[in-house]
C-alpha cells in the first residue's frame, strides 16, 4: 500500500500511443515520470493527494517552471550537448603557423566535430584583433601573445580571451636581404631596418631577445616597424627593409623569389617556443559552451595530425589554394617537411623547423609576459601565474585531447631554455630584472 501513495502513475501514453512516439519522444516521457515521481516522493500524504489531483499535464506544467524538464530531456537525448552555433567564422592570417584552423575546413575536422566552420582571411593582425573583439568573428587564428593583451588592454580595448590551444611550435625565421650574406652576428646587424608582423607577437619577441643578447638594443640600434606578412616579401625585394623576423611562408618565399637567405630558424633562439594560437573570446566560451568544446576538439585533433610528418604533403595541397595560402605549393612542402634551400646555395634538413603541438604551457605565457614587461608592453606590478592560468588553458585542452585520446600532460609549468639560458617560470621578477637591455635603457 505504502509503494502505491509514494509513486503517481497517471497514463501519460496508451500503448498504442508508446508504439507510435519517436524514440526521442519515449525518452522524454519517460523523464517527465521520473520527475513527477522523484517530486511526489518528497512530499507529504495530503500534498501528494493534491498534486496528483491536478492530472499529468498540469502538474508537469507546474514542476517546469522551477525544474527546467526541456533542458534535462535535451541532455539525455544528448549528454555531450549539440552546438548552439553551427555556423561559425574564423578568422586568420595566410601563414603556415594558421594551418590547423585552416586545413580543418577543407579537410573536414570542424564538419567530424560536427560545425560548419567558415575561415575569414584577414590583412593583418590588427584587424584580426578588432574583428574578434567585435565579434564579427566567433574565433581566431592569433598571435600567441595577442590573447594576453587583449585580456590586459595593452594596445587595445580590455576584453578577457582565452587562447585554449597553441596551433604551431617553431616554424618563424630571420630572413635577411641577400646583400647581407656576410653578416655572422647580431652585432653587425646595427643600424638594420627589421619588420615583425605585430607588436604583440613571438616575432617582435624573440627579434628583441636575439638582438639584446648581442648586445644591441632593439629600439635604439636598429629600427623594427610592424609590416602585415603578406607584404614582407615586396618590402624586402624593394630594399625598404634590411631583413625580418617573420612567420613562413614569407622566408621561404624570399629564397623563392631570390630575393633572401634564411639567416636564423626561430628555433635555433627557443626550440619549441609557441607561436600562433586559437583564440575566442570568454564571452563566447561560456555562451556557447556546446560549440566552444566542438570546436574546441576539431583544431587539437587537427592540430595533432598536422604533428605528424607523414601528414604534411598532402596538407601543404589542402592548405596552399588562394582561398586560403595562396602560394606555390613547393614553398609549403619546404616549410612543412623541413627540407629546404637556404638561399645560401645549400639545402637543409631540419624536420622540426615548423611543428605543431597544442598544449599552452603555462609557462609559456608568463615568459611572454615578462618580455611585454621588459620591453614596456606592461605597465606595473603584473600577477603573472594568475594571468597564465586565466588565458592559457592548459588543463582544458588536456581533457579534450584526452577524450580525444591523444596524451596528457602530468604538470602545466616547465622550464624552458631560450639562447642556452633557462627560463624559471616561478622567479618571474627576477627574471625581467636580469637584463641588462631593455626598454628603460
Amino acid at each position: 500500500m505504502a509503494q502505491s501513495t509514494n509513486t503517481y502513475d497517471p497514463s501519460f501514453e496508451t500503448a498504442t500511443e508508446s508504439r507510435t512516439l519517436s524514440a526521442d519522444d519515449r525518452l522524454s516521457k519517460t523523464l517527465e515520470k521520473a520527475v513527477v515521481n522523484a517530486v511526489l516522493r518528497e512530499t507529504g500524504p495530503s500534498r501528494r493527494q493534491l498534486l496528483a489531483g491536478l492530472g499529468s499535464a498540469a502538474l508537469v506544467g507546474l514542476i517546469s517552471e522551477f525544474l527546467p524538464l526541456s533542458r534535462i530531456q535535451a541532455l539525455a537525448a544528448d549528454p555531450v550537448g549539440k552546438p548552439e552555433k553551427r555556423d561559425l567564422s574564423i578568422g586568420f592570417i595566410p601563414i603556415t603557423c594558421a594551418t590547423p584552423i585552416i586545413m580543418a575546413e577543407p579537410m573536414g575536422f570542424y564538419s567530424k566535430h560536427g560545425l560548419n566552420a567558415k575561415v575569414k582571411r584577414a590583412a593583418g593582425w590588427a584587424m584580426v584583433r578588432d574583428w574578434a573583439i567585435n565579434k564579427d568573428i566567433d574565433a581566431a587564428h592569433m598571435l600567441s601573445p595577442m590573447p594576453l593583451a587583449i585580456t590586459l588592454g595593452a594596445g587595445s580595448p580590455q576584453v578577457p580571451f582565452y587562447m585554449p590551444a597553441v596551433e604551431n611550435i617553431n616554424g618563424q625565421a630571420i630572413t635577411l636581404h641577400n646583400k647581407h650574406q656576410a653578416v655572422k652576428t647580431a652585432a653587425d646587424m646595427k643600424g638594420f631596418r627589421f619588420c615583425v608582423p605585430f607588436d604583440y607577437s613571438m616575432h617582435n619577441y624573440l627579434l628583441r631577445y636575439f638582438l639584446a643578447d648581442g648586445g644591441v638594443h632593439p629600439d635604439k640600434d636598429v629600427q623594427i616597424r610592424v609590416v602585415p606578412p603578406p607584404e614582407m616579401v615586396a618590402n624586402l625585394k624593394a630594399g625598404n627593409v634590411d631583413g625580418y623576423l617573420a612567420p613562413d611562408p614569407f622566408n621561404q618565399r624570399a629564397v623563392y623569389e631570390n630575393v633572401g637567405f634564411i639567416y636564423k630558424l626561430s628555433k635555433d633562439i627557443w626550440d619549441k617556443h609557441p607561436c600562433c594560437a586559437f583564440a575566442i573570446s570568454q564571452e563566447f566560451a561560456t555562451t556557447h559552451p556546446n560549440t566552444f568544446l566542438a570546436l574546441f576538439k576539431a583544431i587539437v585533433d587537427a592540430t595533432h595530425y598536422a604533428s605528424n610528418p607523414a601528414n604534411r604533403k598532402q596538407i601543404a595541397k589542402a592548405i596552399a589554394p588562394a582561398n586560403y595560402l595562396n602560394q606555390p605549393r613547393i614553398v609549403l612542402e619546404q616549410v612543412l617537411t623541413g627540407t629546404f634551400a637556404d638561399g645560401l646555395g645549400g639545402i637543409q634538413k631540419v624536420p622540426s623547423r615548423i611543428d605543431f603541438d597544442p598544449y599552452p604551457w603555462h609557462s609559456m605565457a608568463i615568459w611572454i609576459l615578462t618580455q611585454m614587461k621588459r620591453w614596456g608592453h606592461l605597465k606595473g606590478d603584473v600577477n603573472y601565474q594568475k594571468v597564465a592560468e586565466q588565458v592559457y588553458r592548459a588543463a582544458d585542452c588536456d581533457k579534450v585531447a584526452k577524450s580525444l585520446g591523444y596524451p596528457t600532460h602530468a604538470r602545466t609549468m616547465t622550464s624552458h631554455v631560450i639562447m642556452g639560458k633557462t627560463f624559471d617560470p616561478l622567479k618571474p621578477d627576477a627574471y625581467v630584472k636580469s637584463f641588462p637591455i631593455h626598454s628603460m635603457v
